[in-house]
């Protein structure tokens, strides 16, 4: 007995489903004489009885008919893994996997989605809030493909690219004494009610040192882990704060005011991507597009608000 060849299997396939030799040697593409040949060998080969012949009619035996089955079995597998391998490369250029810390959940990232969703209208994105400290950890582990952070990250496995890195504001509320002010230095909120990131987080000890520099203890009369509930808290007259201006959310642009800090601190943000990326070229459209997004967001604000300076 020989192992049938791959161009007799067709054969076998094609004369079951054609029904006649001649449609058979029409779906290969060969003449009649080289299709009954085929049939044929196959059968000398494989030492069994494939077919009965009615004159000059071929017709399957039920021997012909299951080595048929098992054929078709075999080839509707290698089919259905040719379909996972298909279904594993769209998944592979065609979803994007994003943390963001909460600061940047907002109008940002719905900017960015949008720009980025019009460049790519059929990938699959799907956003994660989380902290820094969460996202840069699945970053690393490669459960993220990209990171919105404000936290450094030194994993040799993680390349990180700083971005909207902007002065510090202060943030008061409407009508505070302060809010009238061009600038006000770390002097000016000695004494003053502050609203406070949670502690040791990135910006909370950045906001300390700058104030120590000066002489000057924070009064914290809250503290929350978002920049969006310090805002708010701000604009309920709890007391004052200092943020990047990008997490001032939009609907409460008109409950605080921002005055400018002097000296400056500047402050920014991180998008990390694992230095393997799967889908590269989809992590850097959509790294574009936050960019982009940070400095329209930015922009918007300066227009709004002729306290700040670009």
């Amino acid at each position: 007995m020989r192992t049938p060849s791959l161009r007799q299997i067709e054969a076998l396939m094609a004369f079951v489903e054609a029904g006649t030799v001649s449609r058979a040697a029409d779906a290969l593409r060969i003449s009649q004489p080289a299709a009954s040949k085929l049939l044929i060998t196959l059968e000398m080969d494989t030492e069994l009885q494939l077919f009965e012949r009615d004159g000059r009619r071929l017709a399957l035996t039920p021997q012909g008919m299951r080595l048929y089955q098992e054929i078709d079995r075999v080839f509707a597998g290698v089919e259905q893994i040719a379909r996972a391998v298909d279904t594993i490369r769209q998944e592979e250029r065609g979803r994007l996997l994003v943390g963001v810390m909460p600061a940047l959940s907002g109008p940002l990232i719905r900017r960015a989605l949008t720009g980025f969703l019009a460049r790519h209208p059929d990938v699959y994105v799907s956003v994660i809030e989380r902290s820094s400290q969460f996202i840069s950890d699945w970053v690393n582990r490669r459960q993220l493909d990209v990171g919105i952070v404000s936290r450094n990250t030194d994993e040799a496995s993680v390349h990180a690219e700083h971005f909207s890195i902007q002065s510090l504001v202060c943030v008061v509320p409407v009508g505070h004494h302060l809010a009238g002010q061009e600038s006000v230095a770390p002097n000016d909120l000695k004494g003053q009610r502050f609203i406070a990131f949670s502690p040791n987080s990135v910006i909370r000890v950045q906001i300390e040192k700058l104030l120590e520099e000066h002489g000057v203890t924070l009064d914290v009369a809250l503290d929350a882990t978002t920049a969006k509930s310090v805002c708010e808290f701000v604009a309920e007259g709890f007391g004052i704060a200092v943020v990047h201006p990008l997490t001032i959310a939009e609907h409460l642009r008109d409950k605080v005011s921002i005055v400018q800090i002097k000296p400056s601190s500047p402050f920014g943000f991180q998008l990390c991507r694992p230095r393997e990326s799967r889908n590269s070229l989809l992590v850097d459209a959509f790294c574009e597009e936050v960019k982009k997004a940070a400095d329209e967001s930015l922009s918007a604000l300066l227009a709004a608000d002729g306290a700040l300076q670009p």
